[in-house]
């Protein structure tokens, strides 16, 4: 099958020959014709040597995104081979006798720039974060249908947030709109069709369990609690207390009925309020705190102001914590690296005047790849911090 090419200058070949799967504008001497947003091209070196087939983007300095290198195939087969070798590996990272939510392709994590699939009890939502991966959403959802047919109810692309010239989500295939997944035994309703992102927040899976080893007899605060997945666990370790924040009032009435799925009578409280306001207004002590806010910055442009923002949440947070608390805090903003977040919490230390130390640095679960060979995937950084004094 041939492509349109797109030709490098001399020398910028080499991220490529070490299987970085990004090329940026400023690498392209040339292409071979005129090429559309999201076309399939091949890009060549100097010389024309083939080095790999990806998509084109005209938007952005990220001009292709390769999804095969070297001499690979990108075929009528393409899609069954990477959607197979994605399960593979959840089934050896999951077990899906107690967990049945999880990530099925996490973008160039299992070699798919700009895809996200999620999987909720036989339920696949799929979100583009690119004009190249929707116009292949056809022949994606085809090959979930025809190779995965006993663990396909209900196909979702949902990429109206990622993609808005898109147009509206859609069913691919099936019409349910949510389900009842399972996370370590611990239930959860999820919908993906008006839910956040594809209908719940499954990167932060090991780090709901590391949580419940914490939570036992302590009054516990979630900020920014969504649908109470850290809440839940909480409870689920016999938490004396689980209070829930966020500003949203349908998130918050949905953390409530998680919660009585789960532990009918227990002793939750569910407020609709702004984070940041609640701990301002609110005197009470919480011997366990997570801060676990939305990105702050979503661009290069706001990682100043997002510092701040950030900053600002762990001296809140901090304060609210009793003597021997523990404080579970984390960034998703992809801009905000491990150190500048590691600095941001020290400098909110240093501003709070407490004893901390750290006991652990966390991530995204093990379901959420990252391409060692692109490092700018490892989004989520998080710390668990002991608040002595």
């Amino acid at each position: 099958m041939s492509f349109p090419k797109v030709i490098l200058k001399p020398g910028k070949e080499k991220s490529l020959q070490r299987r970085h799967p990004w090329v940026f504008s400023g690498a392209v001497y040339g292409v071979s014709q005129e090429i559309e947003d999201g076309e399939i091209v091949t890009v060549t070196d100097s010389k024309g040597i083939h080095l790999g087939t990806g998509y084109f983007s005209d938007k952005g300095s990220i001009v292709v995104r390769i999804l095969a290198f070297d001499s690979e195939p990108f075929d009528a087969d393409f899609w069954h081979k990477r959607l197979q070798a994605a399960w593979d590996l959840r089934l050896q990272l999951i077990d899906i006798e107690t967990t049945n939510a999880f990530r099925v392709i996490h973008g160039e994590g299992d070699g798919i720039p700009g895809l996200i699939i999620d999987y909720y009890d036989k339920n696949w939502v799929i979100q583009a974060h690119s004009t190249g991966i929707f116009n292949q959403i056809e022949q994606i959802s085809a090959a979930i249908q025809n190779h995965f047919a006993p663990f396909c109810e209900t196909i979702y692309c949902k990429s109206s947030s990622t993609l808005p010239h898109t147009g509206t989500d859609f069913f691919l295939f099936g019409s349910k709109t949510e389900t009842m997944a399972q996370e370590n035994n611990i239930k959860f309703i999820v919908n993906w069709v008006e839910g956040q992102k594809t209908g719940f927040f499954l990167d932060q899976r090991d780090n709901r369990k590391l949580l419940a080893h914490y939570a036992k007899n302590r009054k516990v605060l979630n900020t920014f609690c969504y649908t109470g997945g850290f809440s839940i666990y909480a409870m689920s370790a016999q938490a004396s207390l689980v209070t829930s924040v966020d500003i949203s009032e349908k998130a918050v009435d949905l953390a409530t009925k998680n919660m009585e799925l789960n532990f009918a009578n227990s002793n939750h409280n569910a407020v609709a309020a702004d984070v940041f306001q609640f701990l301002k207004e609110h005197d009470q002590m919480y011997d366990l705190i997570v801060l676990d806010p939305p990105a702050f910055a979503k661009s290069i442009k706001s990682k100043h102001t997002a510092t701040q923002a950030y900053k600002r949440l762990n001296i809140a947070g901090m304060k609210a914590l009793s003597s021997k608390g523990i404080l579970f805090t984390f960034s998703c903003s992809q801009v905000i690296d491990e150190t500048l977040f590691y600095n941001t919490v020290a400098a909110a230390a240093i501003e709070s005047g407490r004893k901390i130390r750290v006991l652990h640095k966390l991530t995204q679960g093990p379901d959420h790849p990252v391409n060692i060979y692109h490092p700018e995937g490892a989004y989520l950084k998080g710390l668990v911090l002991y608040v002595e004094e």
